[in-house]
């Protein structure tokens, strides 16, 4: 049975983080406590009056009893001053008190709300949002806690396989644990098996063969995904993004640079790297940017900013031959 602290404050811009964690500690509550046992303050009814009504409430109910209020980012510390001393005084047996805060600019939880949990004995925890370019050493840490061994050059895959999404990565490296186990250490051939599903390896596919100028295997792909379901807008997304890299590299071949000086600026696993260097290195800069733009163009025309009077069936194939010519 989970033990509880008298007070939370949960605070933070990763509105996400914030919000799983008031699900769970509902969860949590309503499981100690029963459905009655647990008052939900939020939006215009999460204001100090309404907590100090809370908190002072005389009740029959046996056992632990919670008050959860959420939006505490829109407080002063006026409010906090007016909630300060019933914290001091909380029965620590019988109710806790869990503030919830999902910050922006200056909406932010009142200082003085933090000093008087901390002061009644209570937990402050900060969700951040991670920076893009700090999130590999994040990945490396968050791996450690689930016991998996991950190094930064795996933990850069993985974010350039599924995204900059925190909520995202973190599914991804608890989906790794229970796959491989406590002491497994993750390389980049894990990541791809394990990390994707089998639409996204046809998409990366797609790119692969565009990027390679193979005409009858691009429309094939584009093809074999549209009636599978996948809309265009989403396919065009990383394909764009590949044809991007490979411009870059065929630029950097052109100017002289060696392929392993390349290889080491490629935010993916070593093979695809390979690949992507040998591919564009036998193509035209040229030919690979009239690519990009031919298909930078139907994702626009794709979510509706074209002009063209073609089906999006026939846009995509004429595009598909268009860049791999």
């Amino acid at each position: 049975m989970p033990s509880f602290k008298p007070a939370y404050l949960i605070h933070g811009d990763d509105h996400g983080r914030v919000s799983e964690r008031r699900s769970r500690l509902r969860a949590l509550a309503e499981t100690e406590a029963g459905v009655s046992g647990v008052e939900l303050l939020e939006g215009s009814a999460c204001t100090a009056a309404a907590v100090v009504d809370s908190l002072s409430a005389m009740t029959f109910a046996l056992g632990r009893r919670f008050v959860i209020a959420d939006g505490v980012e829109r407080w002063k510390e006026a409010d906090a001053a007016v909630v300060a001393p019933l914290l001091a005084g909380l029965d620590a047996d019988a109710l806790t008190v869990a503030f919830f805060a999902r910050e922006e600019g200056r909406n932010t939880a009142p200082e003085g709300l933090h000093k008087a949990i901390k002061a009644a004995g209570g937990v402050v925890a900060v969700e951040k949002t991670v920076k893009p370019w700090e999130l590999p050493r994040w990945v490396v840490a968050h791996a450690a806690t689930l016991q998996l061994e991950m190094d930064s050059q795996t933990a850069r895959v993985l974010v350039a396989q599924v995204g900059e999404r925190q909520q995202r990565l973190s599914r991804e490296l608890e989906k790794l644990a229970l796959e491989y186990g406590a002491g497994a250490s993750i390389d980049a051939d894990a990541i791809e098996a394990s990390c994707a599903t089998s639409s996204e390896r046809r998409v990366w596919a797609l790119a692969d063969a565009l990027v390679a100028g193979d005409a009858p295997a691009a429309s094939a792909i584009q093809l074999e995904l549209r009636a599978q379901g996948d809309r265009l807008p989403g396919l065009l997304n990383a394909v764009v993004r590949k044809l991007r890299d490979a411009v870059e590299v065929a630029e950097a071949l052109a100017s002289g640079q060696p392929p392993a000086q390349v290889k080491k600026g490629l935010r993916m696993k070593p093979k695809a790297a390979d690949r992507l260097i040998a591919d564009a290195g036998r193509r035209e800069v040229g030919a690979l940017r009239r690519a990009l733009v031919v298909m930078a163009d139907l994702e626009v025309e794709s979510r509706g900013g074209g002009q063209t009077a073609l089906s999006e069936e026939t846009a995509a194939v004429r595009a598909m031959l268009a860049a791999t010519a």
